[in-house]
């Protein structure tokens, strides 16, 4: 399929989805769909064992959603589809990273935080303006309290103030910070963590811990935890993985 406002990028197991809207990836409706249409067709892609979402240029990761797109007729339409791109996001099948290379602000932010990982440049800046303009931001209301918790989730939706990479770090909106030039090379290395892992096991844990994640419920937690280990644990490469460790040798990965 042809994108006109992101790129797709498939090399070896790695798929580099790029926000191909400068200077700072201002994302309109379009783009979302876009981002909607390559996340479902890589989540069927057996090849793709990552995905990596970034930003066109140096300046943003993303700016966030296109204010125009926020009134009138094509309001219910932006707020369905970026409804919808989390729910492709969760769904993908394989861990998603965001790397981010610059601002992270509204739509943009939550971009972040609806990926799985994020790796952050030093000069990142994170933040949720909507409220200046008299509007909220659905899905990080939504990820917010569940990923910073509930108190900071409300200053910085609140507020709308912005904070720097190394704020985003430590209260878990991002992963890693790294100094600027060094970016490019941190993702790499962070996919190449993944990538040495059977993407089929990838793909059930990461299933597992969504699962599991929405059950407040403590035991029943585990029960269906232990469930689904009993799952992974009886798969091929969970046999081959243990068989391996055994053997003193690398394991052989088939992806099921």
């Amino acid at each position: 399929m042809e994108y006109r406002e992101i790129i797709l990028l498939k090399q070896g197991e790695i798929a580099r989805i790029t926000i191909n809207r400068p200077p700072v990836n201002v994302m309109t409706l379009n783009t979302i769909t876009e981002l909607n249409q390559a996340l479902k067709g890589l989540r069927e892609d057996p090849e793709v064992k990552v995905v990596i979402i970034r930003g066109n240029g140096e300046r943003a990761f993303s700016a966030g959603v296109e204010v125009r797109d926020h009134l009138g007729e094509k309001l219910p339409l932006m707020l369905e589809e970026f409804g919808q791109l989390f729910k492709s996001l969760r769904n993908a099948g394989k861990p998603v990273v965001a790397v981010v290379n610059g601002i992270a602000l509204g739509g943009g932010c939550e971009l972040v935080a609806g990926c799985d990982m994020a790796i952050a440049s030093e000069k990142a800046q994170f933040g949720q303006p909507e409220i200046k303009l008299g509007v909220n931001p659905p899905p990080a209301s939504v990820l917010f309290p569940r990923i910073i918790g509930m108190k900071k989730a409300l200053e910085l939706i609140l507020t709308g103030d912005s904070i720097d990479a190394w704020e985003a770090q430590r209260i878990g909106l991002v992963n890693k910070v790294v100094p600027h030039e060094e970016l490019d090379q941190a993702a790499e290395e962070f996919a190449g963590r993944l990538l040495e892992k059977s993407g089929h096991i990838l793909k059930l844990t990461r299933e597992a811990i969504c699962e599991v994640s929405e059950i407040s419920d403590y035991e029943k937690a585990l029960d269906l935890m232990t469930y689904r280990s009993r799952k992974i644990m009886e798969s091929e490469d969970a046999v081959e993985g243990l068989t391996s460790f055994i053997e003193k040798r690398k394991p052989v990965w088939r992806n099921r």
